[in-house]
């Protein structure tokens, strides 16, 4: 028996095409109906008539939480190899709805406020991975008469460091005859891989670009951003530069505020001065503990608000990020992290009482 094939892998989905003799009608209806209106499995292949052979799949949905607070919802996905990963919707007070993905099962970027970096790196998703969770969120969406609209890649993982994958990703996700997104809906994050951010801006010019800044001072970046020993700060800034002279559009300047860290008006002074001549947009973030870093602590709302006012003095483009999720552990990685641990446990607990010793 053949091993099913997944809507995505177009090269397969021809070759069925054609072994078949069917007509591109058929493959046609299949993508509009389960890429574009995100109809359920079963509704979109119903008139397939190859539908045996798909697997629409490549995630198991493991768990999902709802935030009671303000509408956001967490989905932790298996992957076939057994390992967790989580996606996060996020339904704004304007209407719109965003979805954050991951593209790695943990991340090497290491950084001190991240529980993904923590947990070290696993393995990068293979652009099935991460097209599933667009598509199992945008079929939960549908089902609810929602819709979405922004898709980033501010989950688990560099994206930078699964480039291939996410450029293969991004292109499904922007072919006309697939999902059909704008690029201008798509937002790639990243700690501040150069070569990575200027090969991005060539190849998908329209694609929004964030770089996870959190200090405009070498030392202090170093020290909560190991990865930053490699790409310095003006190597950082000329990338900014080259990105704006490509695409034309802001470079969105992400900052999380750490109490006692990167919050005094020195820092925000030298942020300023960072900024100057860019093509940005300042967004500040308020900072969600984590077990792992209890030597962290977020800057208070009211100091938040008065950095904020600061730098729009300065004329800095600036905005404050209302975290959602709170109380799901929507910062990234700090259930993927408790879930693994717990999964990890049970294996255990399983192999020992298995064991011809025990």
């Amino acid at each position: 028996m053949t091993e099913p094939i997944s809507p995505f892998d177009s090269e397969a989905i021809e070759q069925l095409r054609q072994q078949h003799r069917l007509d591109r009608q058929y493959v046609r209806a299949l993508r509009n109906r389960l890429f574009k209106q995100f109809r359920s499995d079963e509704d979109a292949t119903s008139n397939f008539p190859l539908r045996d052979s798909l697997q629409c799949h490549v995630l198991q949905q493991y768990r999902r939480f709802d935030s009671d607070l303000d509408g956001a919802t967490k989905l932790l996905f298996r992957t076939e190899a057994g390992m967790l990963i989580e996606s996060v919707i996020l339904r704004i007070a304007t209407g719109r709805t965003t979805l954050c993905v991951s593209s790695q099962v943990g991340c090497a970027a290491a950084c001190d406020f991240c529980a993904t970096g923590k947990m070290g790196i696993a393995k990068s998703l293979d652009y099935t991975e991460i097209l599933d969770q667009v598509l199992q969120a945008g079929q939960l969406l549908a089902a609810e008469d929602g819709s979405l609209d922004n898709i980033v890649f501010m989950g688990m993982g560099e994206p930078f460091h699964n480039e291939s994958n996410l450029h293969k990703t991004i292109e499904v996700l922007t072919a006309p005859d697939h999902f059909n997104r704008s690029p201008s809906r798509i937002l790639v994050s990243t700690v501040g891989v150069s070569d990575a951010m200027i090969r991005m801006a060539q190849r998908f010019p329209k694609v929004n670009l964030a770089l996870s800044l959190h200090s405009a001072d070498q030392s202090t970046r170093e020290k909560i951003i190991p990865l930053a020993r490699r790409y310095p700060l003006d190597q950082l800034r000329t990338t900014i530069q080259r990105c704006n002279e490509i695409q034309s559009r802001e470079v969105m300047i992400e900052y999380l505020m750490l109490r006692d860290v990167n919050d005094s008006v020195i820092d925000r002074d030298c942020l300023a001065n960072w900024l100057d001549g860019l093509n940005v947009h300042l967004n500040l973030i308020p900072y969600n503990p984590i077990e792992d870093a209890p030597h962290l602590t977020g800057t208070e709302p009211d100091a938040i608000a008065d950095f904020a006012g600061a730098m729009k003095g300065l004329g800095v483009k600036t905005t404050v990020r209302y975290s959602l999720g709170r109380d799901i552990d929507a910062a990234c990685g700090q259930l993927v992290r408790k879930e693994n641990r717990s999964y990890a446990l049970q294996l255990n607990a399983n192999a020992t009482r298995h064991s011809p010793t025990a």
